[in-house]
């Protein structure tokens, strides 16, 4: 599944997911009529975290994690389990 399909499968808002067995609290914002989004998840009985915004413009996608590797963004993306919206 694409990154943009599993960033869209996110609920507008806060919504709790699973990732590597641990629990997140994560809110997805858009911005420019879905053309911008932003994504953040906090490790809610930890401290680690997820950040990215994720651009559609008409040339192209860009995927822009904040401050990580991307790859970790993408796995992330790519695995977590939506729990609770």
């Amino acid at each position: 599944m694409s990154i943009l399909k599993r960033i869209f499968g996110l609920p507008k808002g806060y919504s709790e997911v699973i990732f590597q067995n641990k629990k997140y609290g994560i809110t997805r914002t858009d911005f420019n009529k879905g053309k911008s989004i932003k994504v953040f998840a906090e490790e809610l009985a930890g401290n680690d975290f997820i950040s990215l915004n994720y651009y559609i413009t008409s040339d192209k996608e860009l995927l822009k994690p904040c401050e990580m590797p991307e790859e970790k963004v993408i796995r992330f993306l790519n695995d977590y389990k939506i729990i609770r919206q």
